[in-house]
């Protein structure tokens, strides 16, 4: 359970909010996790009274909570909750939020222990920290604490990434700072840690001497979903390969740590991502594509050069894959396919290593003719679980091998459902946990990969390959595997 403190949410009429931030800080508390003795504070420009705003709680815990509405919960937590109107830059409305969360202190026994998410775009960050700092909210000693929270995108390149970096720094210690990556929340993305070093099957085969490639991929069968204004100009690559998949890349390839500290955890992420190199050959090793017209479950959908609020002649990708290589002994000539896309044919995230053939098969081309690629599949959304990939004779008079799967449900071996990556998150930062926040260090190494394929990209000046809505993918993205000699998986 997490002590007695204040949670303030910056941006809280946001989607965010609205559909996770709140529902988890229920759910929390439903759980259990969050002590009598909490306070919410949203900051936002709307002209609410608190009970304006605790409507709006109200009414997005019942739509999208996880767990059951239990009245005796609500109320414990509509004691502590509260609202503050104004801008980001309006002293007043920080001089009464600074009230309202010492009134919080006094009458709920928070003791002066605040956080505070930024659920804002990155360009107001600089005014809120300064904000919190001249306003005495952003001071830690030994007895309280102050932490903020910060939404991705964490820049939009290297150089962005460092000035952000040094916006917040100059206010909060590094160790106040977490930066959300939901995906490392995710109870699946935990489980690799553990399917990885809490067993002595696994470990001996993960590396080059078996594993022949490593594809992560995450796919969405949604567009844009009117939210031209945050994407054109962003695209796939920096909306989700710069944190996402390289987060799931390092998880992937690093060393066992001496302990699941956070800066244990951190040092040998950090490890992997300092060894990866961008590709060699941008042009050979790296596609993208745009979602065109289509069919998306049975509707036709419209392409992303016809979505409202973006131009006709936009060059920013739906579609992005690029080729990582990770260059030290374990996976040296390994390459790590990172995908991802909309409009894709169904949603999934998943990390898939396939893996050599074995060096002599005492069998017939005929025999081994059904056989594919040997794989370890872990299944991150939403149908959360691994499969095993393997071959097995077929029942018959003859030696035939073909693939087959065994497969392990999160649903159908444990009878509690998965909590929501917000729940986990939320109560790390309360408890001042870190292990899944990734430091600045990850989020500068992640842009050195990423930087160079997309000034490429930029001074091409080529409109990315269409591709239909409802497809793998553009063809550019099929020929990027097959010159090394390998295809994508079919999720």
């Amino acid at each position: 359970m997490a002590g007695p403190c204040v949670l303030v949410i910056f941006g809280v009429t946001g989607d965010l909010s609205r559909k996770k931030l709140m529902p988890a800080i229920y759910d929390l508390a439903n759980r259990g996790l969050l002590p009598p003795g909490f306070g919410l504070v949203g900051f936002a420009r709307r002209d609410w009274a608190d009970q304006d705003f605790a409507k709006q709680v109200h009414d997005s815990v019942k739509e999208n909570a996880r767990t059951p509405f239990r009245e005796e919960v609500w109320q414990q937590l509509l004691e502590g909750i509260r609202f503050v109107p104004g801008e980001f830059n309006d002293d007043n409305a920080f001089r009464t939020l600074k009230r309202t969360i010492q009134e919080l202190d006094e009458s709920r026994g928070t003791g002066g222990n605040h956080a505070f998410y930024l659920s804002i775009p990155p360009g107001f960050f600089d005014d809120v920290v300064g904000q919190l700092r001249r306003h005495g909210m952003a001071e830690s000693n030994g007895r309280q604490w102050s932490r903020v929270v910060i939404e991705k995108p964490f820049g939009h390149d290297l150089e962005s990434a460092r000035e952000l970096n040094q916006i917040v720094s100059t206010v909060f210690a590094p160790e106040s700072v977490f930066r959300i990556d939901h995906y490392l929340g995710k109870e699946t993305v935990q489980n690799l840690i553990a399917f990885r070093f809490a067993n002595a099957l696994y470990e001996p085969v993960w590396n080059n001497h078996y594993v022949s490639d490593v594809q992560i991929t995450m796919a969405e069968d949604i567009g844009i979903e009117g939210r031209a204004g945050y994407y054109d100009g962003i695209g796939a690559a920096r909306d989700v390969i710069q944190n996402h998949l390289l987060q799931l890349m390092a998880l992937t390839a690093m060393e066992e740590p001496t302990s699941f500290d956070a800066a244990q955890l951190r040092t040998e992420k950090q490890k992997v991502l300092a060894a990866a190199k961008p590709p060699a050959d941008i042009d050979v090793h790296t596609a993208r594509g745009q979602y065109a017209a289509g069919w998306q479950g049975g509707e036709q959908v419209r392409g992303y050069l016809d979505e409202e609020g973006i131009s006709p002649s936009s060059t920013t990708e739906t579609y992005a894959a690029i080729r990582v290589d990770v260059d030290n002994r374990r996976w040296a000539g390994v390459p790590f396919y990172l995908r991802t896309a909309k409009r894709m044919p169904r949603r999934v995230t998943e990390i898939a290593l396939n893996f050599k053939r074995a060096l002599h098969l005492p069998f017939t081309h005929a025999d081994t003719e059904g056989m594919g690629t040997n794989a370890l599949v872990m299944r991150i959304q939403p149908d959360e679980g691994i499969t095993m990939r393997f071959g097995a004779k077929v029942p018959s008079t003859q030696m035939e091998i073909r693939e087959v799967s065994m497969n392990f449900n999160y649903g159908g071996s444990f009878t509690e459902s998965s909590p929501e990556a917000y729940e986990r998150l939320i109560l790390d930062v309360l408890l001042g946990d870190p292990p899944l926040f990734p430091q600045h260090e990850e989020v500068e190494l992640s842009w050195q990969i990423l930087d160079p394929v997309l000034n490429h990209w930029e001074e091409s000046g080529t409109q990315p390959e269409q591709y239909a809505s409802g497809t793998w993918g553009p063809k550019c993205g099929v020929e990027m595997l097959a010159r090394d000699g390998f295809v994508w998986r079919r999720p």
